[in-house]
């Protein structure tokens, strides 16, 4: 290896880190915003039910599930450089949630009320909005 290759690396590495900071930016908020909803759900889930017409089983279910993806992306956000393949699972588990979501509020899946139906829709758009930064985070560092 030669002395321009060398000192190339740490150049390229710290470009890179450069790079992914939107990327951290936006998995952080995701992970903050998602498992601050799950301890929403989790904790007060007799009047988040009353208010959406949800069943407080189910809305504990989805809030432990939230906690604990949310640590996980806070893991993947805590990196200079988040990997690529775990990042993907993010995005793609975002753009699911994010469909499930508007099939949820279309078909009256869980009979929510309307307040419910409408909290579902704008819960799809936002993780949806999630996924779209963090695909575009993502292909700032090359990925």
């Amino acid at each position: 290896m030669t002395t321009s290759q060398t000192s190339a690396r740490p150049a390229d590495t710290a470009g890179r880190v450069t790079a992914a900071r939107p990327l951290r930016m936006f998995l952080t908020l995701d992970a903050a915003v998602t498992a601050g909803n799950g301890l929403i759900y989790l904790l007060a889930a007799g009047p988040v039910g009353d208010l959406l017409g949800l069943d407080t089983g189910l809305l504990r279910g989805i809030g432990a599930f939230l906690i604990v993806y949310g640590i996980l992306v806070a893991v993947l956000a805590g990196r200079q450089v988040p990997a690529a393949g775990p990042t993907k699972v993010v995005i793609e588990a975002n753009l699911l949630w994010a469909v499930a979501s508007v099939a949820t509020a279309v078909f009256g899946w869980f009979d929510p009320n309307t307040v419910g139906t409408v909290w579902t829709l704008m819960q799809a758009a936002v993780v949806g909005g999630f996924a779209v930064l963090q695909i575009n985070g993502l292909r700032r560092i090359g990925n």
